[in-house]
């Protein structure tokens, strides 16, 4: 299984933020979002700083795609 942070990108649009914004408030690195937008795994302390900055649940920013590789 892969993950996909298609969730993160579609609230950071509802949201009106960019990416730069998303690093700014939760404290994650440019280059750890980079990651995220290439769909690369990230630690959970990464995932709780961004939830914990946009008030929202890890299933609300990410998910799991059954089917496909893990990115490496």
């Amino acid at each position: 299984m892969a993950v996909c942070y298609n969730k993160l990108w579609k609230l950071l649009i509802d949201r009106k933020m960019k990416k730069k914004d998303l690093a700014e408030l939760s404290g994650v690195s440019k280059a750890t979002i980079a990651k995220m937008g290439n769909d690369v795994n990230v630690s959970t302390e990464v995932l709780a700083r961004i939830c914990n900055a946009l008030q929202v649940d890890v299933g609300d920013i990410m998910e799991m795609v059954p089917g496909t590789n893990v990115a490496e």
